[in-house]
């Protein structure tokens, strides 16, 4: 695992693109930190900038420093989920501009995932997680199901779990600085 770790912080480093098991399924990753990288998402899935992405941090410290205030609520929300489940913030800070909703939000799971974790540890920055799909098409169940458009479109593709069914896509939930809390997605 440690090499493959290395060798997605080499391609990470360099604003390049990575395809990647996560705690739900696969994902196309990038420094969510790299306004470029995240571009070159974009245009690899075909999907409009205004549409946001899922970034991926390896814990409630990385968390922090990437949201100006996550409120109290988030943290059981952590703790009591029985899924992997992405919180949408308000105010995110330190990354790219490109990866920032117009209502200034952002998408952020901590990864619960070992190989995620490790990853992002190592690197010290969030990487950003998308399905491994062109928009409109489906996500992919299995890495079989990945796309050639997807596995040409990365510049590295993880030599992990190629073999295991994906889980399904985290539950979304939406919590405002103002208290309200919004279900996106179960």
């Amino acid at each position: 695992m440690q090499e493959e770790i290395n060798k997605c912080i080499e391609i990470l480093s360099k604003g390049g693109l990575i395809l990647y098991p996560t705690d739900t399924v696969w994902g196309i990753g990038c420094d969510a930190t790299n306004e470029e990288a995240v571009a070159k998402i974009y245009a690899l899935k075909k999907r409009e900038n205004t549409k946001t992405m899922i970034c991926l941090v390896a814990n409630d410290f990385m968390l922090e420093k990437h949201v100006s205030a996550v409120p109290e609520v988030a943290y059981d929300i952590i703790d009591l989920a029985t899924k992997p489940t992405t919180i949408v913030y308000d105010n995110p800070k330190g990354v790219a501009k490109n990866l920032v909703a117009e209502d200034n939000t952002l998408a952020i799971r901590v990864a619960s995932d070992k190989f995620c974790q490790y990853l992002i540890s190592n690197f010290k920055k969030p990487i950003v997680s998308t399905s491994a799909n062109i928009a409109g098409a489906p996500t992919p169940q299995t890495f079989k199901e990945i796309s050639g458009a997807i596995l040409k479109g990365v510049d590295y593709v993880v030599n992990l779990h190629q073999d295991q069914n994906s889980g399904t896509p985290s539950s979304i939930i939406k919590l405002g600085n103002d208290g309200v809390v919004k279900i996106i997605r179960e």
